[in-house]
């Protein structure tokens, strides 16, 4: 340090200080989520319904922490902040808690704390009492039951408070960000066994939480219900905590409330709504254990989050920050699990399909027939504090559309719902060459149009997430080399489509475009030096020279195939950016590489299925066995056995598991979705629905799985049910076990 320079001096000698728990909102162009030391320790698990969700902790508890997402939420307000239990004051004693295999209960099991009279002598020793918490999650509405047993074979006195708190936080306030001002409290309503709490928020809207108990407490005030329990000898008592949340006007009229039924009935509900949204699957069972856990448990995560609206129903991205429609994330989970699900693809396109751009709206990045990339139902999407009410600031969600419309078509057979979504098509190309190519260069861009929405309109929509080697951001207007593969998937797809619908001249055209982007891209995108193709090209038409999992999605689409493809899918799998877990979003060789980053070396599940697909299409079957093995061991050690958004990207060491990235959202659409992606690329099916036909392809099992099965597999107009064995070699053999209707089985070994 330079004599002299005593302001420098100072700030060197400056500590860092921690962020405030109620400030910052963007990190350049980027929407944060700000996270205390307790959200990177505490361990919580997710309920879900429809746009309803509630986190809890591990134990049962909803702890009062402003900055967690920890509550009862119903489209994007927390409608409760705050359930605790003591026992005397005491923090009762953990003892297991876990979710039901459909995701439908959330149950905990405690036991008392030693409790002792007024002479300190124990008159309650502990583990006498069984308190047996349970919660599920039905129309908006949280279902609390406690269960407590007597066991100190002596009549017992339990006393226990129940400590609530609601404050009616927007989502991005718990996100972090601080508001001007916020609306109005309205006095709490109390009755003899229940309590609403009311707020009239700067949108015109009053919401309200109720609170209701059964059976009545011993004494009720605004924060606190207490009870004190007489249990006879062996005595078991059932108590009940309702907790309805919403809106008490729309458009100035009265919403009609109906009263909430009981945790049993609320219960059955629940498990009949998911029975009833897991008949379109195809019902697929492994002999190792841990993958068939998983590809249950990311089905049950799948169907909990599924949205039930006026428009239609979609998949709701993910919980607790993503808890609402996202157009991309719900393209490429539909995509994920089109094989064994394709009812969710085209409930997805009616969705997005109705919600297609018409106007330009610089303000919401909107232009006519571009798809919606997030829509916000809380109070400051309403008030404008937040663009997200409809926001259009996605690049790829359009040819994403485009690409899953054609798949579905031809996995299905459905030229109805192709006939009716035609237009939604045409619009969608038209954005495609006025809005997407404004420079006519044949490659699809994207610039931020209002300073309020995202900088980076791809996937990895962090503001430092597109870079050249050096580190330097790019500038925009952006072609990111995975959206010219999705375009180039589109095209070849939809006019494979157009074919079948006889729109001659738009067949062809389409399939001149496919061809011309393919050799164009190779010309201007692949770095022969790195075996891989540039994560982008500028402003300026620089190739950003950075290796990325990005390039995995361009094997994915096929734009890049052959030799290119051959080198490419090797490149993917080299240490510096496969780290044992899976493949990182950025190689440990760059200069922006963070394996505690949301996109600059973090290891997305979704990111490695597609590449997982793309290596199968280059005939690299034991590169997708050795991304499914990494992520199925990360599903062992992340929490409840499923995989989360996101993990850090530090490099597998021998007898360690994964870092889990804090503040991941768990359960994730496309994380769920992308084991049954995997699935597909070892299997090697392929549907054509026109031919009511499945061909499988050069099938392959890891030693570790013996057989898999896929039953009542939806192919055209009827059903088939496959067998997959391994044999010495590797090689799957396939048993065709039971069909119905007219369906053709074609095996390629």
């Amino acid at each position: 340090m330079k004599q002299g320079s005593k302001t420098a001096a100072k700030r060197a000698r400056k500590a860092p200080v921690a962020a405030k728990a109620r400030t910052v909102l963007k990190v350049g162009s980027n929407f944060y989520v700000l996270a205390s030391s307790l959200t990177s320790r505490r361990e919580t698990r997710v309920l879900a319904d429809a746009q309803s969700f509630a986190v809890f902790e591990a134990g049962g508890d909803i702890a009062q922490s402003p900055l967690e997402a920890l509550g009862f939420f119903f489209k994007d307000t927390r409608f409760l902040s705050g359930f605790e239990m003591s026992i005397a004051g005491q923090a009762p004693y953990f003892l297991n808690s876990y979710l039901s295999d459909d995701n439908a209960e959330f149950r905990v099991n405690l036991t008392n704390p030693d409790l002792t009279g007024p002479d300190g002598k124990i008159e309650l020793p502990r583990n006498s009492i069984q308190i047996e918490r349970s919660w599920a999650i039905v129309n908006a509405a949280l279902y609390h039951r406690l269960v407590v047993s007597n066991y100190a074979h002596a009549p017992a006195t339990l006393p226990f408070d129940l400590v609530f708190g609601v404050d009616f936080a927007d989502l991005f306030e718990v996100r972090g960000v601080t508001r001007g001002r916020r609306g109005q409290d309205l006095p709490v309503q109390t009755g003899e066994n229940k309590i609403r709490f009311r707020y009239r928020g700067l949108d015109k809207v009053t919401r309200f939480t109720e609170i209701t108990f059964d059976p009545l407490p011993k004494a009720l005030t605004d924060r606190r219900a207490s009870f004190a329990l007489e249990l006879a000898d062996d005595e078991c008592v059932k108590l009940e905590v309702r907790v309805r949340c919403g809106v008490e006007e729309v458009n100035g009229r009265p919403v009609v409330e109906h009263p909430p039924g009981d945790f049993h009935g609320a219960l059955a509900a629940r498990h009949g709504e998911i029975a009833s949204a897991r008949a379109g699957w195809a019902d697929i069972t492994a002999s190792h254990g841990i993958l068939d856990y998983l590809l249950k448990r990311s089905a049950a995560d799948l169907t909990s989050i599924v949205a039930h609206t006026d428009r239609g129903s979609f998949m709701m991205a993910g919980i607790p920050w993503f808890a609402t429609l996202f157009g991309r994330d719900s393209i490429v989970t539909a995509l994920s699990v089109l094989q064994f699900n394709p009812d969710i693809a085209g409930r997805t396109l009616k969705m997005l399909a109705g919600l297609q751009g018409t106007k330009v709206d610089d303000a919401r990045d909107e232009q006519p027939g571009k798809i919606v990339h997030e829509m916000r139902a809380g109070e400051m999407a309403a008030t404008g504090e937040i663009p997200f009410g409809r926001y259009y600031g996605t690049v790829d969600a359009t040819p994403l559309f485009l690409w899953l419309v054609g798949l579905y078509v031809s996995i299905t057979g459905d030229l109805k719902l192709a006939a009716d979504l035609w237009p939604n098509v045409e619009r969608a190309l038209e954005w495609i060459d006025q809005w997407g190519d404004r420079d006519h260069d044949g490659y699809v861009e994207y610039m931020q149009e209002t300073p309020q929405g995202l900088a980076n309109q791809g996937w990895k929509d962090s503001f430092d997430s597109i870079s050249h080697a050096n580190g330097e951001l790019a500038a925009a207007p952006i072609a990111l080399c995975e959206v010219q593969g999705y375009l180039y998937a589109a095209y070849t797809e939809i006019g494979n489509i157009a074919a079948r619908m006889e729109h001659v001249a738009m067949a062809g055209k389409l399939a001149q475009q496919a061809a011309d982007l393919k050799s164009k891209f190779v010309r201007d995108f692949w770095i022969e030096e790195m075996q891989t193709v540039a994560l982008a090209l500028d402003g300026d038409k620089q190739a950003c020279k950075v290796m990325s999992s990005n390039a995995g999605h361009c094997l994915a689409t096929g734009i890049v195939d052959g030799a290119h493809g051959e080198k490419l899918s090797e490149r993917l799998l080299r240490n510096d950016i496969c780290t044992g877990w899976g493949i990182r979003t950025l190689s440990d060789s760059e200069r922006r590489y963070n394996p505690m980053s949301y996109h600059n070396g973090s290891i997305w599940p979704h990111d490695n299925a597609i590449a997982a697909l793309g290596l199968a299409r280059c005939g690299n079957r034991s590169g997708v066995i050795r991304i499914l093995e990494g992520l199925l061991d990360a599903a062992v050690s992340l929490r409840s056995g499923s995989l989360p958004e996101l993990f850090c990207g530090f490099h597998r060491e021998p007898q360690l598991g994964p870092v889990p990235y804090p503040v991941a959202c768990h359960p994730q659409a496309w994380s769920a979705a992308s084991v049954f992606l995997i699935l597909q690329a070892i299997l090697g099916m392929r549907i054509q629905g026109f031919e009511n036909s499945v061909t499988v392809e050069t099938p392959v099992l890891p030693s570790w799985l013996e057989w898999i099965k896929v039953e009542n597999l939806k192919v055209g107009q009827g059903t088939v049910s496959l067998s997959f064995r391994r044999m010495p070699t590797g090689a799957a053999a396939v048993e065709v076990l039971a069909r119905q209707g007219n369906v053709e089985v074609n095996i390629h070994k």
